[in-house]
């Protein structure tokens, strides 16, 4: 099936029981077992729920995995994947990845000796320089989170072979519709499903999908040992969710293009981080890679301007956290996403304090370019 059938047919489809044509909420913690040792496939909830298993084929099609596993949120799922290296390991990252992904290695596995390193991933030299005996995986985003770099996830993936290393994409901001790092070499890709797939800002979920049976054991372990599984009704939820991304999606890139396209034309503008844009360096890139650049972009407000007033002026856009969802929103990165990473470490990226972060929305693009307009001028 073509991508746009597979998101309403894939995984689970219906339920055979009843002739449903949604998979049903099991919401139920145990299962009733015939005699000792003999179930119909399911025993216990943290262990398998069959909403959650019709979500995990689902997310494992779209990705063209070997299998998909369920957590309850991104973080949860991140937390699974580097639980799967011990004290001593290294993981390089992206140098401007996710602040909470940051923070847990930071702060969390710091504690067992699980190590990382900031690499800039744009220039595949910067990677191999940095691999030495500890390095054990490679964790990129592309496009990175909230500067929007963009990483060869190809090339990486075949100097992670020729090592004997892991490479994990955190696949977010793309979602399966626009990328497939798993068959672009990836062995594990994550998602915060909270953003794009959920899609309507009303789930907290995370995803992995895994390219092989030994790492599908692995995280499956990893997954009930520490029981940071989905909930019934939020695997529904996200299902349905997932229902409508590609029509959300061409909505969202659309939106996000013209938007783009406007913020480069302000004087009030310095930078415009959006892929989608000819004017970034990894434009070409992710046009090889990907279907389309996504919806989120950041730009740095001239510091003549009050970027604080600008933020209190937008009004169809909402200051908040996540992205991802139907409505646009705006985020700060140094005091939100990413208010985890020392103030010299952001700056040292680029992550200043007059950069903001856009999730364009699917509202009708002249009203959200004409709210950005009148945020603009009451600040001129």
């Amino acid at each position: 099936m073509k991508f746009e059938s597979l998101v309403i047919h894939g995984g689970i489809d219906g339920d055979k029981e009843t002739g449903a044509v949604n998979v049903p909420i099991y919401q139920t913690s145990t299962y009733k077992q015939e005699e000792i040792g003999v179930n119909k496939g399911y025993e216990y909830s943290r262990t398998g729920n069959p909403t959650r298993a019709a979500l995990e084929k689902l997310i494992s099609d779209l990705e063209e995995g070997e299998k998909g596993f369920a957590f309850a949120s991104g973080m949860a799922a991140i937390t699974a994947v580097i639980m799967l290296f011990k004290s001593g390991d290294k993981i390089l990252i992206s140098n401007n990845v996710y602040g909470g992904t940051f923070r847990v290695l930071d702060k969390v596995f710091n504690n067992f000796n699980i190590k990382y390193k900031m690499v800039d991933m744009t220039d595949i030299k910067n990677i191999e320089t940095n691999i030495d005996e500890e390095v054990k995986a490679i964790f990129i985003e592309s496009p990175t989170n909230p500067l929007m770099d963009i990483t060869d996830i190809k090339a990486v993936s075949d100097i992670a072979k020729k090592n004997g290393l892991l490479t994990v994409v955190d696949n977010t901001f793309m979602t399966p519709y626009l990328q497939k790092p798993l068959k672009l070499g990836a062995d594990i890709v994550l998602h915060s499903a909270t953003k794009y797939l959920g899609g309507h800002s009303d789930l907290i979920a995370g995803l992995v999908v895994v390219n092989s049976e030994e790492l599908a054991e692995k995280i499956h372990f990893i997954q009930n040992s520490t029981g940071g599984i989905l909930q019934p009704f939020d695997s529904f939820l996200l299902i349905r969710g997932i229902k409508t991304l590609p029509v959300r999606m061409d909505r969202h890139i659309e939106n996000a293009t013209a938007i783009a396209e406007f913020l480069e034309s302000r004087e009030e503008v310095d930078k415009v981080y959006y892929p989608g844009l000819k004017s970034h360096p990894g434009y070409e890139l992710q046009k090889r890679q990907a279907k389309g650049a996504g919806a989120v972009l950041s730009f740095v407000i001239d510091k003549k301007y009050d970027y604080k007033k600008f933020m209190k002026n937008i009004e169809l856009i909402t200051l908040g956290e996540s992205l991802g969802g139907v409505e646009s929103l705006a985020c700060h990165p140094a005091t939100m996403t990413h208010a985890a990473l020392p103030y010299e470490l952001r700056q040292e990226l680029g992550i200043v304090d007059n950069l903001i972060r856009l999730s364009i929305g699917i509202e009708n693009v002249e009203d959200l370019i004409e709210d950005l307009k009148k945020a603009f001028e009451l600040i001129r």
